[in-house]
């Protein structure tokens, strides 16, 4: 990037200091709007810049702020750094090098749906991290850029840190919100939906740390100019986490529609020791393996354009694989995690994790047959669109890619002539 929208502390020596974050010109659209524009103009702008959650999902950002139920108070902003996702640390960058531009962020978000208390929930692993935000937080108080009445307005906002115990299924909103309130990390059963029925019952706004920190630009230079950057249907800008069997692993801004091959290859600097590449991740674990083939390489990595080679973009945490790594090791490593992280609650999740975990370890030691091999297919089939959140389905991604696209890898453990034998 030859600017960086969102990891400016690249370009801008100490941007973490809030008087140099100020004389680049920080918390001008914060004041901007709370002394002269409504909060539903703030939304209008959010949503006429195209910004989409960049947490995942993708979902709009100005039209989730615009679900905000506006016949029941208080209203409540939760910011999402819980970033468990394996393969995903952009948000991490952020909170400690440019902090004060996410917490601009969240004060938008607050103010557009005329929330007093927004709270960041972040994973427990990251206290070192809540201390320093707690640290800026304070200084925006001393800065009488928090508190009551602000700029003379009848606008108050306070915000507060709110450490997890390091539970990836909290990155789930409503298992986050569980959680706030003291209770078990669980996912509720939605609908509602936290908009109407969220943090202590109240209408809540959730949105990811990245999602947030685009907001200042946003409402200071205007929703044109923010999609001058990106694709009609996705834009602006994205941090890929890139990791794996990559030579220059590490966050990279780019526009969305950027190519795989340009992110793998000119930024990352190819595959070590000049090997193949195999497969791509793009999105975590939670992913579909994509077979890198060249029309997969010189796929735009947007949420439109992703699904046609059989994934989503996600949290574009891409994640590469060569031609060294065997898929049932890399499909055993990734339902190992699914299995330890899925919190019980509902029995397809918590029963077919489990055994998916057996399965892929009985193959990944080379003691299966090809039955055990459909078995794990029609275990991994069972447990789609029969959960409560998306922890079961992203468990099953990699396990159904992995078998359906690679799966010489598959028979190459089972055995050719076990596999033969047992096909009708």
């Amino acid at each position: 990037m030859s600017e960086y929208l969102l990891l400016r502390h690249r370009q801008i020596p100490d941007i973490g200091n809030l008087t140099v974050y100020r004389q680049n010109e920080g918390f001008q659209a914060f004041h901007k709007a709370v002394t002269s524009m409504k909060p539903e103009e703030v939304t209008e702008v959010v949503k006429a810049s195209g910004l989409r959650g960049r947490g995942g999902a993708g979902f709009p950002t100005g039209l989730k702020w615009s679900f905000i139920d506006k016949n029941k108070w208080p209203h409540y902003v939760v910011a999402n750094a819980d970033e468990s996702e394996p393969g995903t640390f952009k948000d991490r960058e952020i909170m400690e090098n440019n902090p004060f531009q996410f917490l601009e962020g969240v004060m938008l978000c607050a103010y557009a749906i005329q929330a007093n208390v927004a709270y960041i929930y972040l994973r427990g692993e990251f206290w070192q991290i809540a201390a320093h935000l707690d640290r800026k937080i304070a200084e925006l108080h001393s800065a009488g850029l928090l508190g009551d009445n602000l700029f003379g307005t009848g606008y108050s906002l306070r915000l507060y840190t709110h450490l997890g115990a390091g539970a990836y299924i909290c990155g789930e909103e409503t298992a986050m919100l569980e959680s706030l309130e003291g209770k078990l990390g669980q996912p509720r059963l939605r609908p509602p939906f936290p908009p109407s029925f969220g943090l202590y019952g109240m209408p809540t706004v959730v949105n990811n740390v990245e999602t947030l920190t685009n907001v200042p630009l946003i409402i200071e230079k205007g929703a044109a100019w923010y999609r001058g950057y990106g694709t009609e249907k996705s834009a602006g800008v994205k941090i890929f986490s890139l990791s794996g069997c990559v030579n220059k692993p590490g966050n990279y801004e780019l526009p969305l529609g950027t190519t795989f091959r340009e992110l793998i290859y000119e930024h990352g600097g190819g595959i070590p020791g000049g090997r193949q590449i195999k497969a791509i991740m793009p999105a975590g674990a939670s992913s579909s393996l994509i077979v890198a083939n060249e029309q997969a390489l010189d796929t735009p990595m947007d949420y439109e354009s992703v699904p046609a080679v059989g994934a989503q973009l996600g949290s574009a945490s891409v994640i590469i694989i060569d031609e060294s790594v065997d898929i049932p090791w890399l499909i055993n490593k990734t339902i190992h995690f699914f299995k330890h992280e899925s919190c019980g609650k509902c029995t397809p999740c918590r029963e077919g994790s489990y055994w998916m975990m057996h399965l892929t370890e009985r193959i990944d030691k080379g003691k299966a047959t090809w039955k055990d091999v459909e078995l794990l297919k029609d275990v991994a089939t069972q447990i789609r669109g029969k959960c409560l959140c998306a922890l079961g389905e992203f468990s099953i991604e990699a396990v159904l890619s992995g078998i359906d696209r690679f799966r010489q890898d598959f028979e190459a453990r089972v055995g050719a002539r076990e596999m033969i034998e047992t096909q009708p």
